[in-house]
């Protein structure tokens, strides 16, 4: 059985993202919890503590442990997470949108993206993400026909990255990636819910299998309010 800090931390989250808790709202106390999950303060402490790690709740002094808005996701920026996983991990409402699947002729700009010879074909896929609502993301694919073969429309709907692993039986290894932020273009216009933005935050992914072979260059178009990019470092000495 799990550890009963687990569960009523589980608990809690799951009160925050169904709205029962707000976010501005104030948890109730520690004594409150306590009794109402019939346990120690000690182990309700273990699960405030987590919440507050996993960026659900602020502890202010004086005040308790306040709910903090929950309206950006947490993207990892140095992990390779499809998007399928993260919606999976997430549990929120996600649906992805495929507006283009087709195989053409790698152009300058692509071959030197991918590192590929003239005659090579390109994979392109563009696909909307949409998160509770509103369409949020952009992601333009563009995958080496000669190592990913046969895409589809369903296969992209559902993860090109299950079927690359699962079905071809690439390994699918690291990614070199770069953040930049950029004027809202026609086409985030045509695609995405900007609002009243003016700029998006697009990452840059090269992937590599793991043999060392690039065989995919992604551009990821977010909308700004929506994200938040984390990542994990170590200090090494």
């Amino acid at each position: 059985m799990k550890n009963k800090y687990l569960v009523i931390y589980n608990d809690l989250v799951q009160m925050i993202q169904q709205g029962e808790f707000m976010a501005g709202d104030t948890l109730p106390s520690e004594h409150d919890l306590s009794q109402q999950f019939s346990t120690s303060r000690e182990t309700i402490r273990k699960s405030l503590n987590l919440l507050s790690q996993n960026g659900y709740i602020q502890k202010v002094r004086g005040k308790g442990s306040v709910v903090l808005d929950q309206n950006k996701f947490e993207f990892p920026v140095s992990g390779l997470t499809s998007f399928k996983e993260l919606s999976d991990q997430l549990g929120q409402n996600f649906k992805t949108h495929v507006h283009e699947v087709f195989v053409e002729t790698a152009d300058n700009r692509l071959r030197s993206r991918l590192n590929c010879e003239r005659n090579v074909k390109i994979w392109k896929v563009s696909r909307s993400r949409e998160i509770n609502g509103e369409r949020v993301i952009l992601d333009k694919d563009y995958i080496r026909e000669d190592i990913v073969p046969n895409l589809t429309k369903s296969i992209a709907e559902a993860s090109i990255y299950e079927y690359i692993e699962n079905e071809l039986g690439l390994d699918i290894s690291f990614a070199k990636k770069e953040i930049v932020v950029e004027q809202v273009t026609e086409e985030d216009q045509k695609y995405l819910d900007v609002e009243e933005h003016s700029q998006v935050v697009v990452i840059r992914s090269y992937v590599y299998l793991a043999d060392a072979t690039l065989f995919q260059f992604t551009e990821s178009r977010h909308r700004p309010d929506k994200f938040q990019f984390v990542d994990f470092a170590r200090r090494t000495k």
